[in-house]
């Protein structure tokens, strides 16, 4: 397979090894991004703790906290952003909805729809992060924390890649993750919103263990974009239309 220009193309996870999406995530332009703001981010970790601006104990305690804020904010954007009905309704906002959420609910194993897109992925990343760092240890510890959210991303962006992979994780909390990502994809949408972690989905009731847990959703795939809804919002509709 080449992945030259794979990005562009349909690539579908369903049909690839383990080895073959690692190597698409490593050539995928915008990881390589992360990579390099990674690095600039763990440089610049390093120069302000040798310089004295901070204390290593308080990089340690920042990034406690950006770990343990890391699932409460991968849920709260997937339940009430993505999930949310607001983006949609507007012609400003419907395309932006439509490549970040919609078309992968469509098609939840289009790989070329499932990475996130650097505008919207990098302000989400600064905006979790910057108060994290404020907060425990003033504007030094800033680059600590968007060091940690940075790194949390990248691996819920391979491990999102992997539990739609036609593979069955020999890890037994791998294989717990990976089918409570795909109950909420293929069974109901309204719950499961956690895809690195099933804490916060427990903590705010929205947690089903099986497909007997709760109904069936119509709406599993369109997210409720559909009948009135799209004709009152036509926008993302005109944009899913086939290409003449």
């Amino acid at each position: 397979m080449s992945h030259r220009r794979w990005y562009q193309e349909k690539y579908y996870l369903d049909r690839m090894t383990a080895k073959e999406l690692l190597s698409a995530y490593l050539t995928y332009p915008g990881i390589q991004v992360y990579f390099v703001l990674l690095f600039c981010s763990l440089t610049s970790v390093i120069y302000v703790h040798r310089q004295g601006f901070s204390g290593w104990e308080s990089a340690g305690w920042t990034a406690v906290a950006t770990l343990l804020a890391y699932p409460f904010v991968e849920y709260g954007v997937h339940r009430f952003i993505l999930h949310g009905r607001f983006l949609y309704r507007s012609p400003w906002t419907a395309a932006l909805w439509k490549r970040i959420h919609y078309d992968h609910h469509q098609d939840p194993n289009d790989l070329s729809v499932l990475f996130g897109a650097l505008n919207t992925t990098l302000p989400t990343i600064v905006a979790a992060t910057v108060p994290i760092g404020l907060c425990v240890g003033g504007w030094p510890e800033i680059p600590s924390a968007f060091a940690i959210g940075l790194g949390c991303f990248m691996v819920y962006e391979l491990g999102h890649c992997m539990q739609h992979l036609k593979v069955t994780p020999r890890n037994k909390f791998l294989r717990k993750i990976k089918r409570h990502h795909l109950l909420h994809h293929f069974h109901n949408e309204r719950g499961n919103f956690g895809i690195t972690s099933v804490w916060c989905d427990r903590i705010f009731g929205t947690y089903y263990k099986s497909s007997e847990d709760v109904p069936f959703s119509q709406t599993v795939s369109n997210l409720g974009y559909a009948d009135q809804e799209c004709f009152q919002y036509p926008w993302v509709a005109e944009l899913s239309q086939p290409k003449s």
